[in-house]
């Protein structure tokens, strides 16, 4: 509990910017398919949004060391708030991906801020409940923000700007906190071989998240669309694969403190091949059935993120966690930035189940 109160404005403005940022995808993905998109350019803006997050991490930890984790965050935040809002006035689809680029760019920075910021005051013996904290407040934004989309009308000026305003909101608690920021690290060029000396299996695990998060949460309001979901059905569709994700967080992360990362992370890796399997199965089944199969495909592959990252920076000395926690997101972005657009190519020519199969 005092973890917990230590970092309640970090936590609060995380939980804020993924409410807010979260449901940018599923709208996007929805209003395009009104908007006549093709399929594949709806993949684009996906594979867009995780171009910038690659972009993003590169340039975010030279922003840092010049001017701090407060203001790193409050200019990504805003300019990322500028491209939420932009998308209503250009209704086109390159625009879009313009403009998922940035918003992608934005994303990054503010994690590179928020995961160095905790990486940087917890210890090893609380690192895995830490992180497991941090993704369950993480998710739970998420899980808020895809169910916000069955209340939010596609193509509409009124709903982007919802997200934006949330965005904004962000910034107060992480801004206005009396915390004690970390040490403004010196500047450096992104490293991405430093995690692959600290942890080979980390830098795996967090590209598998990358590919599978990446192809459920951008492609999944697809899926929904050709298996018969409805707008409302899509939104709880998405929102029980994230929920399933943060219910397994923090049990997941006291295993991870309790035994060998490795071995759990190696566990988690074989249990998520196994559950595509249950993914096609029961996704055939009804509506209810896919609801099930995605809370359990989330309860199974969230957690890979987090115990992979734990278990790199048990090596990492405190002035790498800057550049460990950019070259995660680095490799997150690598992960994920062709899986949206591969995966909608693949359900437009061989169907839904094509998703599964390709994430297995």
């Amino acid at each position: 509990m005092r973890m917990l109160i230590s970092f309640a404005a970090l936590l609060l403005s995380v939980l804020l910017l993924q409410l807010g940022s979260g449901g940018l995808a599923p709208l996007d993905a929805i209003s395009g398919i009104q908007l006549d998109f093709t399929r594949s350019e709806i993949g684009l803006l996906g594979s867009a949004h995780f171009l910038g997050f690659f972009v993003g991490c590169i340039w975010a930890p030279r922003i840092l060391s010049d001017v701090g984790h407060s203001r790193t965050f409050a200019a990504f935040t805003a300019a990322g708030t500028i491209g939420i809002l932009s998308h209503m006035l250009i209704v086109d689809a390159m625009a879009w991906m313009v403009m998922r680029v940035l918003s992608g760019i934005c994303i990054a920075g503010c994690y590179t801020v928020v995961e160095s910021w905790l990486q940087a005051k917890v210890t090893n013996a609380t690192r895995g409940r830490a992180i497991g904290v941090y993704r369950v407040v993480d998710i739970s934004g998420s899980l808020a923000a895809q169910l916000m989309i069955s209340v939010l009308e596609p193509a509409s000026y009124v709903s982007y700007n919802i997200l934006a305003l949330i965005c904004c909101a962000a910034l107060v608690p992480l801004v206005l906190t009396r915390i004690e920021q970390p040490l403004v690290p010196k500047a450096r060029r992104l490293r991405p071989g430093l995690a692959w000396e600290r942890s080979p299996l980390a830098v795996a695990g967090v590209v598998s998240a990358g590919l599978t998060a990446a192809a459920f949460r951008m492609v999944g309001p697809i899926y929904g669309v050709e298996v018969g979901l409805s707008n409302d059905e899509i939104a709880l569709f998405l929102a029980a694969f994230v929920l399933g994700g943060a219910l397994s967080q923090y049990p997941v992360g006291w295993a991870a403190d309790r035994y060998d990362r490795r071995i759990v992370l190696i566990a988690l890796s074989v249990l998520a091949i196994l559950s595509c399997a249950v993914m096609v199965t029961l996704a055939a089944n009804g509506t209810g059935s896919a609801f099930a199969a995605a809370g359990l495909f989330g309860m199974i592959t969230f957690p890979i993120y987090s115990v992979a990252t734990a278990h790199a920076h048990d090596f990492a000395s405190q002035d790498e966690r800057v550049d460990i926690s950019a070259a995660f997101i680095f490799y997150y972005a690598v992960g994920a930035i062709a899986s949206p657009w591969l995966v909608a190519s693949l359900i437009d020519r061989f169907g839904p189940s094509a998703m599964f199969s390709f994430v297995s």
